[in-house]
């Protein structure tokens, strides 16, 4: 460490110094602020005094033991000076303070008492943080100015050790989603600026900042403190850029050519030698083109710029952002589509980002934060013909116009009472327009399954019509949120003591979703002569060649609410200057409201102790031992009323038919039933609040354990080790199973002929349950209960068990570079992936089709969607100059496991009207991940950045090269093994998702 007289030299810090320093660090999740401490003269009249850019300063005094705290401090730079009786002493310049975590930073008494002997130094940040007791990860705008990385916080997130990119079939407008520690995608929470900003409709995924006004972003992948719940899986949470002392601004411009980009790969139909007995929905397809991708590619600009700094310095900061986003493309549909064509589409992402900051006095801050995330994608059709794979001119058809978009209000007060007590509040407001609609609205029916339309009626050339699109949502779907958490901090000697709140309102309108056109679409099929397409419902084989057709009605459109209150305490205990113990506990209540503002579901008290403990081996934060004990908690958000606790129609009517006219409406029908028929009795009936869950449903939890250690090599590299197991104690999901409710109450001795039961309840899988009901004369309900066994399930649990091991080594900056990798070893294995299925793209959260019967649930056990039992991640950079700096991003993963799901049993039954949905492949049963597995994947990035040095640096150029090898991987698979009973469907275990094709990005940017 070098010494400086003050007055005589100014410490500069190259950009890569602060890229590089960002470390993987514990400490709270969702916080917006981090803390210091450290070693000082334990001498009378010493305090320590931070400064921050904004001009926010506090001063604590040194206790007895030669410690000092500083909590609550917003993030950013600081300047720390040890001072004597009014003099300044010692003082370290740039230290950067990290979200949720502590950093140290101690002095030595040499007896310097004159400020001509002032030491002005450089930050030294440990490379340890000793102060927490779990693992995260934590970027800093400075990292990302340099690493070659998408320009989303998912992107970010996938740096960190056990996250994964989920299922492609889920999103959030274009936004993709993740899944943490084996943990579903709908379990995530998203933060910004200390407000909850995910999903508000269904969880799955969040908004997130303009690229460039991100300070730092932390991603948690699990034991966080009692202050936080609400989630099972992980924590993205962004903290967004404030103004300081100094007026700034800047531009930048990104551009993804699409003449540099690589096309995906053609998707083919499978040809797999069939069971005897068995044959293809339609044998003429196998080994043919499914769908022809070449040249479906896009090209991506995006403009951002800012202003920053004080409208009354010291006081009074302003920080405003802009980014506008355009991906333009062609994806090419697939030959079985509807409307065989190009879609050429336009996604533009538009964001806008303003923050005020007010130091009101250096013991009293405000803050307001304005956020608005637009995602809009719409497109048009041309012609796209397969027999000589040559595109032509505009259909005069659209594909669906989609529109998200969020605005949030945040505000946050901080009083720093007294040295040792401080109060923040944070209240929040947000609207979200969930849009989606066809430019072209017509009234002809939607159409699938064209290419098995019969060829005698048609000559092989499929009948289509003009409708486009199968699903619309009303005009004013939406969300309002709004939120207020309060925390009152107070040291006492060695505790630190915090207390507070922490609730949350959401109020969807209208969501959910319709059929376009008349109100019903057509579905053409065929099934192997003789077989029935729903035995279950006992439909009458159509005879012939077996085509036949079905009408299908799904609606689902309604309004609802969810109420989350929690509060917590927690104490920190520093028991010896080596040990430090966290306790908390943390109650949550859930409250779920149906349209029309009548509960369906009522939490009560949820109670969720946290444990945690870290050791600084040798009293210098070069080795630390930690650990983490806690349970977390998962409420249902407001999509589970649509299809659960509002009206819903949901049904499937069976026809032959001897015509097709014109419009593709199917002519000359004859019943194949008894009419509409609907697997989960949704006729468009109002379920009874009462009856829509059991009185004692337990909310959805987790237990967590985390054991790990960090330890420095030498003076270039730190390593560490951390063993996770995750626990799913208590899952939600349905069942629909009227029969087996009133044979149980029959066994009780109850007359049921005056007695209703609902067609599907909402249950704990595996628990017994305390059910009511109706009695059909409206004098009440009847209470009872269904345990595992009344259900059919047996000993047949909800389980999810994951266990991994995280390994990482590192080397900081030290001669002009820095480097990360990370490996995990995972598995995740039981019967329940959480609130969604991904294998079948089932976003239908906490009712999947998963324990809908005991017969579902047969070999249901095995490896789950999101496993992967081997990942290596790697991160870096190497400056060569001040003017040139390059980066790499690297990630290998093993494959998901493959399901194969058909009909039940030897003889390709259909018992309860579900269809190809059983853990059985031609006949035989079939775990998940018995079917093999997906194949390794590996990604490559590079970036290069100049910064010339006749621009001062301040002008920069970049190269980011986006899967360098061009590796082509398919990363999913169709799951459904039949369409019909011993009927092969001619996409099972065809590829639905590969991994991106590589892409080059350019970006010029200057900041002043």
């Amino acid at each position: 460490m070098t010494s400086f007289k003050h007055n005589n030299h100014t410490l500069k810090r190259t950009t890569l110094a602060l890229v590089l320093g960002a470390s993987i660090s514990g400490a709270f999740a969702q916080s917006t602020t981090g803390a210091l401490f450290g070693q000082a003269p334990a001498a009378d009249g010493t305090t320590v005094t931070v400064q921050n850019a904004s001009g926010l300063q506090r001063t604590v005094s040194v206790d007895a033991n030669g410690r000092y705290t500083l909590g609550t401090l917003p993030v950013g730079k600081y300047t720390v000076k040890l001072e004597r009786n009014g003099r300044v002493i010692e003082q370290r310049q740039d230290v950067l303070l990290r979200v949720g975590t502590g950093t140290e930073v101690s002095f030595r008494d040499d007896g310097a008492t004159t400020l001509d002997a002032v030491r002005v130094t450089a930050a030294n940040v440990p490379r340890i943080d000793v102060s927490t007791s779990v693992a995260k990860s934590v970027i800093a705008s400075e990292q990302l100015d340099v690493l070659p990385l998408g320009r989303t916080a998912e992107a970010i997130a996938l740096l960190a050790p056990g996250v994964i990119a989920g299922s492609s079939a889920f999103g959030n407008g274009s936004r993709s989603v993740l899944s943490f520690g084996g943990s579903s995608v709908s379990e995530n929470a998203y933060y910004l600026n200390g407000f909850n900003v995910s999903n508000p409709y269904n969880a799955l995924g969040g908004a997130s900042l303009p690229y460039g006004s991100i300070d730092q972003q932390e991603t948690y992948t699990g034991g966080y403190s009692s202050r936080y719940g609400r989630s099972t899986g992980g924590v993205l949470n962004q903290l967004g850029k404030r103004g300081t002392n100094e007026w700034h601004f800047g531009f930048q411009t990104t551009w993804s050519p699409k003449s540099l980009a690589a096309s995906p790969r053609d998707v083919w139909y499978p040809n797999d030698t069939l069971p005897p007995g068995s044959e293809y929905v339609d044998p003429s397809r196998p080994g043919t083109l499914y769908r022809s991708r070449d040249d479906d590619t896009s090209s991506s600009t995006t403009y951002s710029g800012y202003v920053s700094g004080p409208l009354i310095e010291d006081r009074l900061f302003v920080h405003l952002a802009a980014e506008s986003n355009k991906r333009e493309g062609a994806s090419t549909n697939s030959i079985a589509s509807t409307t065989q064509a190009r879609n050429n589409y336009t996604i533009s992402t538009p964001k806008f980002y303003g923050k005020i900051d007010w130091n009101i006095t250096d013991n009293h801050t405000l803050e307001y934060t304005r956020f608005q995330n637009n995602d809009r994608s719409s497109g048009y059709y041309t012609a796209f013909d397969y027999e000589d794979l040559q595109g032509g001119e505009r259909t005069g058809t659209y594909p669906d116009i989609t529109k998200l978009e969020d605005e949030y209000d945040i505000f946050k007060y901080t009083g720093y009472l007294t040295d040792d007590l401080t109060l923040s509040a944070v209240w929040g407001r947000s609207e979200q327009k969930n849009l989606q609609y066809n430019p072209l609205e017509s009234d002809d029916p939607y159409l699938s399954g064209v290419t098995l339309q019969d060829p005698a009626i048609t000559g092989g050339t499929p009948i289509r019509n003009g409708q486009a699109a199968r699903d619309t949502k009303a005009r004013d779907a939406g969300s309002k949120t709004r939120g207020l958490r309060v925390d009152l901090d107070y040291r006492i000697g060695d505790h630190q003591l915090t207390a507070g709140i922490d609730n949350m309102y959401y109020n969807g309108h209208n969501e959910g979703q319709t059929i376009t056109g008349p109100g019903y679409a057509w579905y053409y099929s065929r099934i192997a002569p003789g077989q029935s397409p729903s035995p279950g419902f006992n439909i009458t084989p159509p005879g012939g060649d077996g085509y036949y057709v079905y009408k299908y009605i799904f609606s689902t459109t309604t309004s609802m609410a969810v109420e989350q209150k929690a509060y917590y305490l927690e104490d920190r205990w520093q028991v010896t200057p080596r040990w430090l113990l966290t306790l908390g506990i943390r109650n949550d209540k859930f409250t779920n409201f149906n349209s029309a503002a009548q509960p369906y579901v009522e939490s009560g008290d949820q109670w969720a102790p946290r444990l945690g403990a870290s050791w600084d081996v040798f009293g210098d934060a070069s080795f630390k031992v930690f650990a983490n004990l806690g349970r977390y908690y998962l409420a249902l958000p407001n999509s589970v009323a649509v299809r659960g606790a509002s009206a819903s129609t949901f049904t499937r009517e069976y026809f032959t038919y001897t015509g097709i006219d014109a419009n593709g409406n199917p002519t000359g029908l004859t019943p194949l039933g008894p009419g509409p028929v609907s697997t989960n009795n949704e006729y468009g009936q109002t379920p009874d609040p009462a009856n829509v869950a059991p009185t004692d449903l337990k909310s959805q939890y987790q237990d967590e354990l985390i054991l790990g250690f960090e330890k420095t090599i030498g003076q270039s590299w730190n390593s560490g080790a951390k063993f996770t197991y995750r626990r799913l104690q208590a899952a939600i999901d349905d069942v629909c199973d009227p029969d087996r409710m009133l044979a149980k109450l029959q066994s009780t001795g109850v007359d049921t002929s005056g007695l209703e039961v609902p067609g599907c309840v909402i249950f704990n899988p595996g628990e017994t349950n305390t059910f009511l009901a109706t009695h059909t004369d409206g004098t009440g309900y009847t209470a009872f209960q269904m345990s595992a066994s009344d259900w059919g399930f047996g000993n047949n649990q909800a389980r999810r068990d994951y266990v991994a091991v995280d390994l990482f080594i590192e080397h900081p900056l030290h001669n002009k570079w820095y480097g990360r990798l990370d490996y995990t070893w995972s598995r995740s294995f039981g019967n329940t992936e959480g609130q969604v299925k991904s294998d079948i793209g089932q976003d239908d959260i906490s009712k999947t089709q998963d324990w809908d019967s005991a017969l579902l649930m047969e070999y249901s056990g095995g490896y789950l969607a999101n496993d992967r039992r081997h990942q290596l991640k790697g991160y870096g950079a190497y400056q060569f100059n001040d003017e040139w700096t390059a980066s790499a991003t690297l990630r290998v993963m093993s494959g998901a496991p493959k399901n194969c799901l058909g009909y039940y049993g030897a003889d390709h039954d259909d018992p309860i009207g579900y269809g190809s949905s059983y853990h059985y492949c031609d006949g035989v049963p079939s775990k998940p991940g018995d079917a093999g597995r997906q194949p390794w994947t590996k990604q490559i990035d590079l970036g290069v950045i100049y910064r010339p040095a006749f621009a001062d640096h301040k002008l920069a150029f970049g190269l980011d090269v986006f899967n360098v090898l061009n590796e082509l991987k398919p990363i999913q698979s169709d799951a459904v093994y039949e369409s019909d009973p011993y009927t092969i469907s001619n996409s099972y275990d065809m590829e639905t998702y590969f991994t991106t094709p590589r892409s080059v990005r350019l970006t010029a940017s200057y900041d002043f």
